[in-house]
């Protein structure tokens, strides 16, 4: 197959459904498979030992997951929100200097969306951040109730809508589908 000239996009994952971050881990085990190096910043996740950094932590260099958040917000009211738009902050400005900074091919800013439901990350920044990308980083954008803004600006946007979903049955998260 011919070297085609490499155009990075801007990718959405979106919607009330499961499957938002696991789609775009996907996504980067297919990049990383193709020799492209691959950064996830995740903005909410933060505490536990998820799956997929122990899978990052193997498969070595060219695929690096830094948990930036202070875990999970339990609502408008939580008591820690000021702990988790510090944290928030700090993986703005690291989304800032990764997306520069020309060492990655493909940079996932995980929950993000979320975070700016949470009016952690305003969406003036998050939409600086997709302007600046350079023409051949693909960035990808993850989270809930993407706002119009965003949508207009992405190159492709995914809507994942829930039908049915395990909880409504009272069976908790399990390991390897949620962690």
């Amino acid at each position: 197959m011919a070297e085609q000239k490499k155009s990075g996009l801007i990718l959405v994952n979106t919607g009330n459904g499961k499957g938002k971050t696991t789609a775009a881990l996907g996504m980067a085990l297919r990049a990383w498979g193709q020799g492209m190096k691959v950064l996830v910043l995740q903005f909410i996740k933060g505490g536990w030992k998820y799956g997929e950094l122990k899978a990052a932590e193997k498969i070595g260099p060219n695929f690096e997951i830094r948990q930036m958040g202070e875990g999970f917000i339990k609502g408008p009211g939580d008591q820690s929100l000021e702990e988790h738009r510090h944290a928030a902050l700090e993986a703005l400005a690291a989304a800032k200097t990764e997306i520069s900074s020309g060492k990655y091919d493909l940079i996932i800013l995980d929950e993000i969306l979320y975070a700016m439901n949470y009016g952690l990350v305003s969406l003036p920044d998050a939409l600086e951040l997709m302007a600046k990308k350079p023409e051949g980083l693909h960035l990808v954008l993850t989270g809930r109730n993407a706002p119009p803004e965003i949508i207009e600006g992405a190159d492709l946007v995914t809507e994942m809508r829930e039908i049915k979903h395990h909880y409504t049955k009272g069976i908790p998260a399990q390991k390897g589908i949620e962690f």
